[in-house]
Formats: structure tokens, sequence, C-alpha cells
């Protein structure tokens, strides 16, 4: 085995790529950088019926937006490839030649229903329900009767019926299987394709790998991957299982939790950076209690050490939490440009703003951003400072709209900003708090019925600095439209009309 760490990412294309397909993408990647070594990404695609050329579009766009990169792929070739495992059948074929050679494996003529019958009765005894063996004695004779019937033959693996194997495992420490409760698994299909067993053991020694980070739901599979690379006479890659990923209910992540698919999350309006973050933590800890970090400091403190052996939750509200901090750090003219492409998709903003829109669209963001949690949230929060054309949420007509002094108020408020100077925050307050004293009301009193009528709802940034962003003449149409529709009693809560 080489000295010079090599991991791999192996990711099969028959759906989405989930949470948990990008958390051990982020793993292997992290150990290879952190120790200098090579990430290789080999495709797995030997189900042949469900892999597709959509789903592995979406983990290549999955990668690349958490920026984990690789030295060598079906992309960029290298020198163990080729990088996807139907391309590789040739190989699969003569490992199987030489086990069948050795007596090490044998054909088995079983039809799938016929084993389940007898798994069944296995069950039923109080048996482990695994493969009985009954082809592993079969004559050249009989093998070709089985012919005859028309049967294909699959191909299983002799596995040791005594003993344990023993898995040193770098997370999980030493974990023990008992041989007799593992049937002999399938290694090639009767489609000529090899089983994941097969071929990932095949690869890893083939391309160099010398360390196999991946979840813990395939702990039992390297019982199966221990005794291939004894049988086959290949070296043992070091293991590492990282724990399962739960939701917050404690059960396993699905997308009854929510988004399962980590490109959901971008959708969402995630920050990549900050999804590194959140997978990061899942099941591992930097040593202290540091919960913001960046790639870099990430790296420097990443170890398997680090690692815990007990699931880990999803919390769906901490990753937001984590995601605004994030959107914090971010100077206002980066945030802005990853918050345009949405505005532009809402139909909010043009596509291609002039010098002013953007400084103009950095003051939106930059005011909006202690609040905001997600890039979506500048949509369907802040969408009033882009358009009129909002609804008045249920409180702003409850607490403030449907009032008798509201339109009055309004009003006033609409003629004092015509009349003002200067459209400023500073301005603006002093003409708010001018009026209240007037009316002979606390501020309180012009201030929200102003926010629930310029932007519908009753909550939000501070009024004047947003006031400020929003220009003088719309401020003032929508104080009036809305003192027009609330005198004519069509700001109502909606409950009581």
């Amino acid at each position: 085995m080489s000295d010079r760490i090599r991991t791999r990412f192996a990711p099969s294309p028959t759906g989405s790529m989930h949470v948990g397909n990008a958390h051990t993408a982020l793993f292997n990647w992290l150990y290879a950088r952190k120790y200098g070594g090579d990430v290789v990404l080999r495709i797995e695609d030997t189900d042949e019926l469900r892999s597709t050329r959509e789903a592995l579009d979406v983990i290549y766009g999955g990668l690349s937006w958490l920026g984990i990169d690789w030295d060598e792929g079906p992309d960029r070739g290298g020198p163990y490839g080729p990088y996807v495992q139907s391309e590789r059948l040739d190989i699969y074929q003569k490992h199987v030649d030489e086990l069948l050679a050795a007596g090490k494996a044998y054909r088995c003529y079983c039809t799938p229903d016929e084993v389940e019958q007898r798994r069944e009765i296995m069950r039923a005894r109080g048996l482990p329900p695994r493969y009985d063996g009954k082809c592993e004695s079969l004559t050249e004779h009989q093998c070709e009767q089985m012919v005859t019937e028309g049967r294909t033959p699959c191909i299983r693996l002799r596995m040791k019926r005594t003993g344990n194997t023993v898995i040193h495992d770098r997370i999980q420490g030493e974990v023990v299987y008992g041989n007799d409760l593992c049937g002999d698994p399938v290694i090639m299909k009767v489609s000529g394709f090899p089983t994941y067993h097969f071929a990932v053991v095949v690869d890893d020694a083939e391309m160099g790998i010398t360390d196999v980070i991946r979840g813990d739901g395939h702990l039992p599979n390297t019982q199966i991957h221990l005794q291939l690379q004894e049988a086959l006479g290949l070296p043992h890659p070091r293991y590492a299982h990282l724990p399962m990923i739960l939701g917050e209910d404690r059960t396993k992540l699905s997308k009854r939790h929510g988004a399962v698919s980590i490109m959901e999350y971008q959708e969402l309006g995630y920050l990549p950076e900050a999804m590194v973050n959140i997978l990061a933590l899942l099941g591992w800890s930097p040593g202290d209690e540091r919960e913001v970090l960046s790639r870099e400091e990430i790296l420097e403190a990443f170890s398997l050490e680090g690692c815990s052996k007990a699931a880990s939750v999803f919390d769906i509200k901490k990753a937001e939490w984590l995601n605004g901090e994030y959107m914090k750090q971010l100077a206002p003219e980066d945030l802005a440009r990853r918050v345009h492409p949405r505005l532009v998709e809402a139909g909010l903003m043009e596509a291609e703003p002039t010098p002013e829109r953007w400084e103009w669209l950095a003051g939106v963001v930059d005011l909006m951003k202690e609040r905001a949690k997600l890039l979506s949230t500048y949509v369907q929060w802040a969408a009033y400072f882009f358009t009129d054309e909002y609804d008045y949420e249920d409180r702003a007509r409850e607490k403030w709209l449907s009032k008798e002094e509201t339109p009055a108020t309004l009003e006033a408020l609409a003629d004092a900003f015509e009349a003002l100077g200067a459209w400023d925050a500073v301005s603006i307050e002093g003409t708010v708090r001018e009026l209240a004293e007037t009316l002979g009301v606390g501020a309180g009193k012009v201030i929200h019925p102003c926010r629930a009528a310029v932007t519908g709802t009753t909550v939000g940034p501070s009024l004047f600095h947003l006031l400020e962003l929003i220009p003088r003449e719309d401020v003032v149409a929508r104080l009036r439209r809305t003192a027009e529709l609330s005198r004519a009693g069509q700001l109502a809560p909606r409950d009581a009309e």
C-alpha cells in the first residue's frame, strides 16, 4: 500500500445527491487534503437499471457547489482509469475468473425467487436469512444440466464458515462479526455486471486507495470486503465508518425532516461555505466550542480522531442560524451578487443593474442581513423594496390598518414626507417623531402604521433606514393608497371579512 494518502468518493448515479453522500464526500476530501493526499472520484454505476445521466449531473453539480474537488476521475483521467465502473467490466471478469479457478468462488443457478423462498423458511425457523449454499458443491455435470434448463448463473464468493471477521475501524473501534452468520454473497450478477461488494474491493485495490471513509451503514459489508481482499490476495485499506445522520426526531434522515438532496439546500438559499461547515460538524468536533469555522479552520483542525461513534442529528434550526452567521460576514456587495439571481428569477429586479442599482441593492441586503437566515429570505421578506405589489399580513391589518384613526395618520405622514427637504434616515425619523408630537401620540402610533402601510408587515429592520432605500414618491403613494383602502374598510382582518 502506498505511503501517500489516497481516498475516494464513489457515488452511485441513481438519484439525488443527498446529505449523507455530501457528508461522506467532504470527509474524504478533508482527510486527503489535510495530509497532502489524493482524492479519487469514481462513479459506481453497476446498478445498470437505475443509473442515469441526470443523476450523474447532480453529483457533479453538488460537488462543484460545495467546492469539493478531486485529482482523478472520469472528467480528469488519471493513471488508474477508467473511473466509471461500467467501463471496467473486463477488469472484474479477470478477477472473477481468478477466484473461480482457485475454487474460492462458484456458479450459482438459483433464481431470486428460489433464494427468497428458502430464506423465508430460515426466518420461520428463527435462523439468519442467508443463502444456504445449495449450489456450492455442484458437479460439472449438474452445472451443465442447469444450463440446459436455460438457467444463467451468477457468481458467489465462498465465505468462511467458522471463526470471526475482525474489523479494525478508525472511528468505530474493533468490530467483530461471526462468519457463520453471513451467507455467500453474489459478486457477479447474471447480467455480467459486478455487485457493489466485488467492484468496490477490486477498484479500491486497483486504484491504490489507502483509506476507505464511508457511512457506518457499510460497516457490515466490510466483513465481505475483507474476505474478498484475502481471497484475491489484495491489501486491506484502512477503514473509517462515519456515524449515521439522523433527523431531529432521531430517526434516519429522510424527506419528512425537510430537504434531503444537497441541491435543495442550494435552492433554499444556503451558502456553500456554510453548508460545508454544517456538514463538517455532523459527527465531528474541532475539539473546542467553535461552531462557525471557515474551510481553512476546518482543514487545520480535522482528524478522524475527532469523529464520534454516535449518530449525529441534523438540526435544521441550527443550520439556518449558521447560514445566517455566514451571510452576516459577507461584504454587502458580495451578498448582493449572491441574492441578485433569485430576485431576477422572481421578477423583482432587472438582470443587468446599473452601478447605482448595485450600490442600492447592497444597501438593501446589508440592512436586512441581521434578520435574514437564507438567501431566499430576500425574496420572501424583502419584496416590498422591489415592488408595490405586496399583500398586507393579517397581523398588520388587525394591529394597525383596520383602526379608525389610521387613515388620517397615514395621510398626514404622506403630506409631511412630501414637504420634507432631504430624503435620508435622519430627516425621515425627525419627521415621524415631529408628527407624533403634533398628533399628541407616542411615536410608535405613527411608526407602526407607517411600516404596515409601506411594507405590509409589522416586523423588519429599522423603519427609517428602510424608508430611505425606497423612493420618496413610492412611499408617499403607498401611504395614500393604504389610507384609502383602510378608510373603505378593505383592510379588516381576513377572518372578519
